[in-house]
């Protein structure tokens, strides 16, 4: 089953991102991400997260968003998890 997790950014979150990217990316290297990337400000500047995940249940979606680095960093003010169904694109 597929899940979006979306995850805004605290707004003094400074440079936690960028301190933690590379352990981000590593982390999501062990999932079965189907896409995701960073969500953007106006001005072009990153300001949360969207990943859609494939596991096999809401329990393990919750796992792997708590486990993210960037979510042990304390980076996030919000983060939502929903189930959804590929249709177009996959």
């Amino acid at each position: 089953m597929h899940f979006v997790i979306h995850a805004l950014d605290r707004i003094d979150a400074g440079d936690l991102r960028a301190q933690n990217r590379s352990e981000h990316l590593s982390y999501l290297d062990s999932f079965n991400i189907t896409f995701g990337g960073p969500m953007l400000t106006e001005a072009g500047g990153m300001c949360g997260s969207l990943i859609v995940i494939e596991t096999e249940n809401l329990d393990a979606a919750e796992a792997f968003a708590a486990g993210d680095p960037y979510a042990k960093a304390g980076l996030f003010d919000l983060v939502t998890i929903k189930a959804m169904r590929p249709v177009i694109g996959i």
